[in-house]
């Protein structure tokens, strides 16, 4: 079964965000501000179990989360 494509949120290029799924060749979906890409993205994410990919303006990633099942959930460390 293939990987489910992540979606991040990105600077556009004509001003702007945009939500863009791993790997296509255009956006999702245009927004004015960060905020209202990341709540589009966000919700995009739960309703496909895939991980959100936050940007900055210059392309380094500033934050992601994920909203599928974790193929390597972190230990507890609880004794």
């Amino acid at each position: 079964m293939a990987k489910k494509r992540d979606i991040h949120v990105v600077p556009h290029e004509d001003g702007g965000w945009a939500t863009r799924k791993e790997g296509a060749g255009r956006v999702g979906s245009r927004h004015e501000t960060q905020h209202e890409a990341i709540d589009r993205g966000r919700d995009q994410a739960r309703r496909e179990g895939v991980e959100l990919v936050i940007h900055r303006r210059d392309g380094t990633i500033r934050d992601s989360d994920s909203y599928g099942p974790d193929p390597y959930p972190p230990r507890d460390r609880k004794h």
